[in-house]
């Protein structure tokens, strides 16, 4: 029997309802800092503490945060389904629910990176980064994440996990994100698309099967649907 590959594309709106505070939205994390003195390589240069500081509160509140009912329901496909999971997301709630393949597009909050050679990642759990610690090459150690204005190294890969999708299922992101919200045009002719997000729009996503709900109370239904119909 042909085991479907499905394809999860996941964003801030599925991490929302463990208790991440999202970016974009009402009570949003940008209302509290300005994207530009935090998320850019240019912040950084200008206030390096500053911004470790920010990032190093946001891994520990990751430590006190927990995989909810859409993040195990996920997993839990695999049990049916060849899954693959493209975030958005920084965090490691996928991984801690039990998805074993999974892509994330904008880094890993988990993980810092040389400062000169990005390649050059550790991963350091859920402990702050400091001035003063350096990667071999003597740098300043940085947040593994892409910062507005920077590159996304992982976005050819995902293009082409997702060009192998059968079922393309999108979970928390309205698409208003650029480069990932291409990823959506990129499922093959024939495969079928699922869009669970309260804010989604028709347009971005012609012919898809739209689920204005959030995910948690979603997804675990759309998993059980899935699983029934392994074909």
């Amino acid at each position: 029997m042909h085991r479907r590959h499905i394809v999860v594309l996941t964003g801030a709106g599925i991490s929302a309802e463990s208790g991440i505070p999202t970016f974009r939205g009402s009570g949003g994390l940008w209302f509290k800092y300005r994207i530009e003195d935090v998320a850019t390589p240019e912040a950084f240069a200008r206030d390096p503490a500053m911004v470790l500081d920010f990032y190093n509160q946001r891994r520990a509140q990751l430590e006190s945060v927990q995989p909810n009912q859409a993040h195990k329901a996920l997993a839990r496909l695999e049990q049916g389904h060849k899954v693959s999971v493209v975030t958005q997301n920084v965090d490691d709630l996928h991984e801690r629910a039990g998805s074993t393949s999974v892509l994330h597009l904008h880094g890993q909050l988990r993980r810092a990176r040389s400062t000169v050679a990005p390649d050059w990642t550790m991963d350091i759990g859920y402990g702050p980064i400091r001035m003063g610690d350096t990667c071999p090459l003597g740098s300043q150690l940085r947040p593994d994440v892409v910062w507005f204005g920077e590159p996304v190294p992982a976005m050819d890969e995902a293009r082409d996990v997702v060009a192998s999708a059968d079922v393309l299922l999108i979970v928390g992101t309205s698409l208003g994100v650029y480069p990932a919200a291409y990823l959506a045009h990129d499922a093959p002719a024939g495969a079928e698309i699922i869009v669970v997000d309260p804010e989604a729009r028709e347009e971005r996503v012609p012919g898809a099967r739209i689920f204005r709900e959030k995910a948690a109370g979603r997804v675990p239904l759309l998993v059980a649907e899935l699983l029934e119909n392994p074909a």
